[in-house]
């Protein structure tokens, strides 16, 4: 890895700039999820050991450059003092400027500081130099520890490192030694695991996986397209037709690189899209005129149950169904603890992403038996489509 870390910086009585991901869901000014607070505690802690000051940068929802009050992390402040008990913690009116400089020069030993949402500024997305120079003038030292922004080029996450020392915070540090050992240098086979609505949203990922991984398992409405293409019929089920030709590439594409694709053999159907909708489980070239595929069968699963065990490391990005509406989650669940009970016996290495897909492990019960979830989406699903991450790559120089 050609990148830093927190220990490899000496951050006595020096400022830290932190770059986090607070953007947490909230209902009236409250926050209702603190799981991204609750991960960026260790950098925090670890900085203040290394007798570092922890200043922190974040946006929070889509302000566009405007100064919007719900859009304030000020609301932030009592869940992230929560996060941090016996630590005094500091709001800035601004991320740059006068009101940052009052905040960060009212710091105590052992206080932590939060600056207002970048993205107040309408240079923060455009990475605009000055902004990143008007930050980078607060601190002596950058700690990146925010994956799920590493895919932006912006001035909190891209622009600031090219101006201080860097470094990954622990969730960086965490969330690029999993990816590695996922895709980057993985213990063979590898299994990759994808599902979701729309073959067309997920064009370059499968065009990547087909040429680094073994197995790849294709479930949700998208293996309903993969199995049009073949000319299977699957009644009023959802598949983009119009993407046929672009399967049967793909499905080529696996062939010259020596990757098996699967696809399901049997699959549940109903007439209607609702919970306890009355079904049936037929073959999965057997789909009724009248009816739709909303999951993949037992015989699909048992399969793959073969497969997740013969591999070494598997990573996963969309359900294999309807999952949230049972009993269309039958397949998602059923897979998903067999991999939990693969990865705590010590067979294998499981990695994890996207909002779905966590969603549908929490559902299992099983996220925390996994070796790694990232709860990052877009960024998870960039670095699985091969693509180089901005905020990533500002590390390594």
């Amino acid at each position: 890895m050609s990148w830093k870390t927190i220990d490899d910086l000496d951050l006595g009585g020096k400022v830290v700039l932190v770059r986090v991901d607070v953007n947490v869901p909230m209902e009236n000014g409250v926050v209702t999820d603190t799981t991204r607070i609750d991960k960026i505690v260790p950098t925090i802690e670890d900085i203040l050991k290394k007798g570092g000051k922890p200043v922190l940068l974040a946006h929070f929802g889509r302000p566009k450059g405007e100064v919007v009050p719900e859009m304030s992390l000020k609301l932030i402040v009592p869940a992230l003092q929560a996060a941090l008990p016996g630590r005094k913690v500091i709001f800035g009116e601004d991320c740059i400027g006068a009101p940052a400089k009052a905040a960060v020069g009212a710091m105590g030993p052992g206080d932590v500081v939060l600056l207002e949402n970048t993205r107040f500024h309408l240079g923060e997305e455009k990475n605009d130099a000055q902004l990143a120079a008007g930050m980078a003038a607060l601190g002596d030292v950058y700690v990146n520890d925010a994956f799920s922004a590493a895919h932006r080029a912006h001035s909190s996450t891209e622009g600031i490192a090219k101006l201080l020392p860097h470094a990954a915070g622990r969730l960086m540090e965490a969330e690029l030694k999993a990816l590695e050992a996922a895709l980057g240098k993985p213990q063979r086979p590898v299994v990759a695991v994808v599902g979701g609505a729309k073959v067309s949203t997920k064009l370059d990922l499968l065009g990547n996986l087909v040429s680094k991984v073994d197995h790849l398992v294709i479930g949700g409405g998208m293996a309903n397209t993969f199995l049009v293409a073949q000319g299977i019929e699957v009644g009023k089920s959802l598949a983009e037709r119009d993407m046929a030709p672009t399967a049967l590439e793909i499905l080529e594409k696996a062939k010259t690189a020596g990757c098996t694709i699967h696809l399901p053999v049997d699959v549940v159907v109903a007439r209607e899209f609702k919970a306890g909708a009355t079904n049936e489980t037929v073959a999965a070239n057997a789909c009724p005129a009248d009816a739709m595929i909303l999951d993949a069968g037992p015989k699909t699963v048992e399969e793959l149950t073969k497969v997740f065990a013969a591999s070494k490391t598997l990573i996963w990005n969309g359900p294999l169904g309807a999952f949230e509406i049972p009993p269309f989650d039958a397949a998602t669940i059923a897979a998903a603890r067999t991999v939990a009970e693969l990865t705590k016996a010590g067979k294998l290495v499981s990695v994890a992403g996207g909002g779905d897909t966590v969603a549908a492990l929490n559902q299992a019960g099983v996220a925390d038996d996994f070796s790694y979830i990232s709860t990052a989406g877009g960024a998870f699903l960039e670095w699985m489509e091969g693509k180089e991450l901005p905020g990533v790559v500002a590390l390594t120089q």
